[in-house]
Parts: C-alpha cells; structure tokens; sequence
C-alpha cells in the first residue's frame, strides 16, 4: 500500500533532453496565449456585469386599492358635463368627478386661466320655485315666449338686436319644469318693454309678475326677445346650431351666439344674466341709440310676431326636417370647446372601469351630439412617486419594459362619426424591481399595463363614454439584478486555460502525425 501510495504521480516529468522545439509549436503557442487573454478579459468583464433577472410568480400584493393616475383631454366635450364614474365588479359605482381638476379649453386647444372643481350641478336651481301657476294656466292669457321654427327662427336673429332661446324637446324632464319659470320671465319681459314704451304697466299684470321680478327686468335698458325652438319637430334647426344637451338657453346679440345660460334658473337670475350681457354689448358698440325708440321698434316687432304665430304653428305640422338634409358641415372651432381632466382615482384590486361620459343634472343631453374623442397625455397606476422615479431615471429598470408602465401616454383617439367611441382594454400587471424604494426606504410596486383599443358603437337613445377597463393579472413580476459568484468566475478561468491548452495540443498532435505519415510515403 506503501509502494503504490509512493508511486502516485499525476504530474510526471518528462526530460528536457527528451523535447524539440519546432516553429510550428511556438506559433500554436501564441495563438493559445492571445485565446487565453481574450476569453480571460471577456470573462472578468462579464463577471462585473450584473444583469436583470425576471420571475413569474403568484401576486402577493396585500393592497387592497391601487391608484390610477390620469391626464386626458376631451376634445370636444364641455367641462359643465364631463364626468368621471368608477364602476367595480364588487358593485362600486362612483361619481368622482368633484375629485380631479378641470380646465376649460377654448376650440383650438388653449387651456383657459381657471384651474379647479366644478361646481356640483345638484347645486344648480332647476326651475324657479316662485312660479306657482303652471304652464297650462299661465298660457290661458295666450303665450309670451314666442314658438320659432327654421324660417321664423332666421328672422327673428336677423331683426332682434337680443334674442334668448330656449331650444328644448317636449320629451324632456327638465324642459317640463322650466316651461313655466320660462314663460315667466317672457311676460317680465314683455312688461318691461311695454314700460320702456308706454312708461306705464297695467295693475292687472302685477297677479302674474312680481314687483321684484320686474324691477330687475326693467335694469334691461333694451327689450329681449324671450323665445323657444321645439328640437323635437326642428331636429335640423337645432343640429345646425350643435344644441347637445336640453334644455339650453342661449342668448344672440344681433344675430351671433353669444353665450349659453348655465346659472341658477329663476326668473330673477336670468333677468340679472341678460342685464350683465346687455351692459358688456353696450360697452363694447358703444351704441348712441335711444333706449326708448330701440324699445319700441322691438316691442312692435314682436307684436307683428305673436300676430302670425298661428301661421308659424300650422307649418310647423308640414315642415318635419330630417337632420341629415340639413346638415352644416362648417366646423366652427368656437363651437367646440374641450376639457383637460386630471387627477387620480383609487380603484378596488378587482376587475373593473372607469369612464368620462357627457351628464347633467339639469339637462337632457343630445346622445348623437355627443363626441368623447380624447387624447391620453397620461395614464399610469400605482403610486405618483414610482412614475416620477422611472421617468426621471432615478431607479434602473430593465430597457424592454420602460415603455410598459404608460403605454398609452400622448395616443389621440378621434371618432368621425355619430354614437361611436373608443373603449381601451388594461391589463395590469403588478411588478417588483429591485431598488425602486421611496426615499424612506419603503418598498414601491409598479404596474405594467398591456392594452388594446377598439371603437365601440352605441345605441341611438344611448350616451358614448371613452371607457377604460382594467383587471389586474394573477401573475406577478419580479425584476432583480444578478451577479456571478466568485467560484463561477475562478471555474471559468481554469476551464479556459484548461481548455485552450488541451485544445491547441491536440491540434498540434494531429499537425505532427499527418506531417509524420506523410514523410514515411
């Protein structure tokens, strides 16, 4: 046992005597050198790399909300009917709205100075409470507020220096219970023209109007026409004048759309509004015409108006106009106003949606002149601090996934034609990376979103929402940075050295037997 433990040599040597150096060796052993040396630096190089790793596992996320943050522009919505509901598979429905901030946007885009919350539009007086009688009974004295249609309605602008309309549909809630509040305040009206004329108003009329009413429709140094459009049997009418919710009220000074009421509506109010209205116009013509004689052409106009009503009513049975033969394809960019929503919302961990949708408490809105095209300038979810970290490059993640985490940032979504609108499909993935910490060391998640988009069609009685539905995945992922172990890397190096001198010798064994029976023939 002695003997044979004595004779274990596995590095025997062999005399030098016994070696001869060939050219061809010594070139064999450079190329080995130069192999070595590259694959030792591409080695140690590598070993210094650390490299991202990715894993597939369950989500473990303890959180029972999550954030969605969002910046979207409604490129022809108003920001009086734009709102944000949240709906979740747990039966969650939720008006946010009052939540985000709004800003108004004028036709081509400009985002207006005013910066906030609207006003609740619960908060908004429908109809003036103080109007006891109602419609029928105050029409048995016959009807203030002059019924226009396409033909009288054209007039009516052309000759009225002020013409307030209350374009409305008969099916209407809402247009129902202003009908009396707006027959009113024609009567106000009438009464304080026929003042401005007469200098006196009969004692009968006070039974219908209030002393107060009257002394702030008389603040009105000029007669307002007080009229209304029926949408339902002048579609085409009111198409053309882009009426999208009823009812609206909308003023034109001689003959140009000034604005549209949207304050409390009671008489009082609204006599106030055309008052303000009347004033800025006068300051801006600098009219020099008597208040009296304007009056009184006004007030002998409307008089030859209400005489051919009756006309006006019979061909209002005969002149139905469909709104696709009278359509106006002149784009007016004051006409449509948008509004930039922002703002975040916090959802339930289960699949859901949310979405911005055209409503109001005080109107009955147009569905076919509804338009939600949007433009997402952002959309992200988690919390704000992790979007600010990845986009200002404070945190290293991995290239291939960068984009993932906003997708749909800057993407414009334009629909062309009627009840259409773009419904966006999110899928949520919750992502852990390492080294994305607040700066109090607490842990951040984030979501890479995977969507897809479509247009969606709508019913004709239904309103367009741009809809954006998540659910979150299952499936987490987890990205962490990985480097070599030292005896990887030491492993490496003899498997090269080893390797390379193995290799270059048996290249150089087979060289010499080829060269050796080649010189024995």
């Amino acid at each position: 046992m002695a003997r044979w433990a004595a004779s274990l040599d596995m590095y025997r040597k062999v005399p030098v005597d016994l070696l001869e150096g060939t050219k061809r060796g010594s070139i064999l052993s450079y190329g080995a050198i130069l192999v070595m040396v590259t694959l030792f630096i591409l080695e140690t190089r590598a070993y210094f790399t650390t490299n991202w790793v990715s894993n597939l596992v369950l989500d473990d996320n303890d959180e029972s909300r999550v954030m969605v943050n969002f910046n979207i522009t409604m490129m022809d919505l108003r920001c009086d009917w734009a709102v944000v509901d949240t709906v979740s598979v747990l039966g969650t429905d939720q008006n946010v709205t009052a939540h985000v901030s709004k800003w108004n946007l004028d036709g081509v885009g400009i985002r207006k100075t005013y910066q906030g919350r609207n006003k609740n539009q619960k908060d908004i007086v429908l109809y003036d409470e103080d109007v006891t009688e109602t419609h029928e009974e105050l029409l048995e004295n016959g009807e203030q507020a002059v019924i226009l249609d396409y033909d009288t309605f054209q007039y009516a602008k052309n000759e009225f220096e002020y013409l307030f309309v209350d374009f409305f549909a008969s099916w209407c809630s809402h247009c129902r219970d202003l009908a009396p509040t707006w027959e009113t305040l024609a009567e106000v009206m009438e009464e304080t023209a026929a003042e401005l004329v007469d200098g006196q108003i009969d004692e009968e009329d006070w039974d219908e109007i209030t002393k107060e009413e009257y002394e702030h429709a008389k603040a009105a140094e000029k007669p307002v026409m007080i009229a209304k459009v029926d949408c339902v049997l002048h579609h085409a009418l009111c198409q053309e004048n882009l009426i999208m919710a009823y009812p609206t009220l909308r003023l034109y000074v001689d003959g140009e759309h000034v604005d549209d009421y949207r304050g409390h509506r009671t008489v009082i109010e609204m006599a106030d509004w055309l008052v303000q209205k009347e004033g800025k116009h006068e300051k801006e013509t600098e009219t020099s015409d008597s208040a009296a004689t304007i009056a009184a052409q006004a007030a002998r106009r409307r008089m030859e108006i209400e005489g051919d009503e009756a006309k006006w009513l019979n061909e209002i049975k005969h002149k139905y106009r469909r709104g696709q033969n009278n359509r106006n394809d002149n784009w007016d960019e004051s006409e449509h106003p948008g509004c930039r929503i922002k703002g975040s919302l916090m959802i339930d961990r289960v699949p859901g949606n949310f979405h911005i949708q055209a409503r109001s408490n005080q109107h009955d809105l147009v569905p076919h002149m509804t338009n939600v095209s949007h433009i997402v300038h952002e959309l992200s979810i988690g919390d704000p601090l992790t979007r600010r970290m990845i986009t200002g490059g404070k945190v290293e993640i991995p290239e291939a996934v960068k984009d993932k985490f906003s997708p749909m940032d800057s993407n414009s979504y334009v629909t062309h034609e009627y009840h259409q609108a773009y419904h966006h499909y999110l899928k949520v993935v919750t992502t852990d990376i390492e080294g994305l910490k607040s700066y109090k060391g607490r842990q951040l998640k984030a979501y890479q979103i995977i969507y897809s988009s479509q247009r969606a069609l709508y019913g004709y009685d239904k309103i367009p929402e741009a809809k954006f539905i998540y659910d979150l995945a299952p499936i987490a992922v987890n990205y962490k940075k990985e480097q070599r172990q030292w005896y990887d890397y030491l492993t490496s190096l003899m498997a090269i050295i080893g390797g390379t001198f193995t290799l270059v010798g048996m290249t150089e064994s087979g060289i010499n037997a080829a060269l050796a029976k080649r010189r024995r023939r």
